[in-house]
């Protein structure tokens, strides 16, 4: 079972804030197999750059790679953006892409607790 990670929750698990996520989420995280989108990696840059977060993707990469076993996703770009144009309920494009990797790989799990995403992805689990 596959189950990507939305950006909020990499960063709740890097502050060790893992109790503020739901138990269903986190019986997911202990399950599955853990992937992010790219654009996951572009945020996390976005968000250390903004001084919003304490820890760029390098140091997200060797600490959640380690304990949870995370990885980037290898899709094609191509085939992630063609599904990601049809993502119109929103103009965020870190959520776009992110939703349509999951969509990409089987409709897979999408770990979030962003209720437009909940709302318009089926398979978000919080």
């Amino acid at each position: 079972m596959i189950a990507y990670l939305d950006t909020n929750v990499v960063v709740r698990l890097m502050q060790g804030n893992g109790k503020q996520i739901s138990r269903k989420a986190g019986e997911l995280l202990n399950r599955a197999d853990l992937l992010i989108s790219p654009m996951v990696v572009v945020e996390l840059e976005f968000l250390y750059e903004l001084q919003r977060t304490k820890s760029g993707w390098s140091g997200v990469e060797s600490k959640l790679s380690s304990e949870i076993g995370l990885t980037v996703c290898d899709f094609s770009f191509p085939r992630i953006a063609t599904i990601a144009a049809d993502e119109k309920w929103t103009r965020d494009p870190f959520d776009r892409l992110i939703v349509a990797h999951a969509k990409a790989n089987g409709f897979a799990f999408l770990i979030s607790a962003d209720a437009e995403i909940a709302q318009n992805y089926p398979r978000t689990v919080w």
